[in-house]
This record gives structure tokens, sequence and C-alpha cells, in this order.
């Protein structure tokens, strides 16, 4: 049960991060839009990567926010970099509390070997 929940947090964080980029929201709607993907990105963290899974993890997020930070860049393109730049950068907010899960799990892992 646990696992479904992790799997359907993902997608709806997937799914939330990629329609909220594609409309304009209220400050306020926006701040609650980008609680509930830190909240689903939390939830992906503690149930959806196992040990196995951390370093790939991590990797890719850590790629993932890279290119976030770094992704208005994407701005330029004509029509649709604006959408892309926001794609991005909503799921890094929602990767990001999941990597910082993973990678407590992955340092409690290491010290207590």
């Amino acid at each position: 049960m646990a696992s479904k929940m992790g799997e359907w947090a993902f997608i709806v964080g997937i799914v939330v991060a990629v329609v909220v980029s594609l409309f304009n929201v209220s400050d306020t709607m926006a701040g609650w839009l980008v609680l509930l993907l830190v909240v689903l990105g939390l939830v992906v963290g503690l149930l959806n990567v196992t040990e196995k899974e951390t370093t790939p993890f991590l990797v890719a997020a850590a790629a993932l926010l890279i290119t976030g930070t770094t992704g208005s860049s994407l701005a330029i393109i004509p029509m649709i970099g604006g959408y892309l730049q926001n794609i991005v950068q909503n799921i890094a907010v929602f990767v990001t509390p999941a990597a910082i899960v993973v990678a407590l799990k992955a340092i409690q892992a290491l010290a207590k070997d």
C-alpha cells in the first residue's frame, strides 16, 4: 500500500508541476501549490526510493536541480520557453524535498556501518 501511495505521489507531483506551469495563478494559490509539491516530494522520498535506487535517484535529482536553477536560458526559446522554464523549476521544487530525504537516509545508512 505504501509503495502505491509513493507511486501516486510521484505521478501527481509531476502532473501538478506541469499543469501549474501552464497557467497564471495568484500568489496565494502559488504558495499552496508549492507547499503541495513539497509535501508530495517528501512522500516520494520517504516511500518511493529504495536503498538500491538511492545513488541513481540522487544523481538524477542533482542533474534536475542544476537544470532547474540554471533553466533561465530556456526562456529565450520563442513562445514556449517561459513555459519550459516554469516546468523545470516546478519539477525541481518537487524533487528537492525527495532528494533531501533520500540523502539523509543514505547518510544514516552509512553512519550505521
